[in-house]
């Protein structure tokens, strides 16, 4: 009993430390096509088709440099809340009342996903 118990614990532990697979960022991407890109763009370089009319213009999210910047949880917060929230542009929309926690992760990997 103990072994099977010890061997269940290793199993979720490896499970909980595993990086986000490709199936979270492939939901990630779904999502972000759904809500984001119209002014973020397909490939997140601020260049959808609402971005001219936007002042300031979206984020470039594939900016290598950004990405270095700026946290999981920043991108999160954005998202859910919107621009405001973080101190940005009150163009960004909050997305937190149409998205569940999974989907918030996912986009965030999607997001990072962007700068590769």
């Amino acid at each position: 009993m103990r072994l099977i118990f010890k061997a269940l614990c290793v199993a979720a532990l490896a499970v909980a430390v595993q990086p986000l697979s490709a199936a979270d960022i492939e939901a990630g991407e779904t999502k972000y096509k759904q809500l984001c890109a119209t002014c973020h763009g397909d490939d997140g370089r601020g260049d959808g088709p609402a971005a001219r009319a936007l002042r300031p213009a979206p984020r470039d999210m594939s900016d290598p440099e950004w990405q270095e910047e700026v946290t999981d949880e920043h991108i999160r917060l954005v998202t859910e809340k919107g621009g405001p929230a973080a101190g940005l542009a009150p163009t960004m929309t909050a997305f937190g009342h149409a998205l569940s926690d999974e989907d918030l992760d996912n986009i965030v990997a999607y997001i990072r996903s962007l700068a590769e």
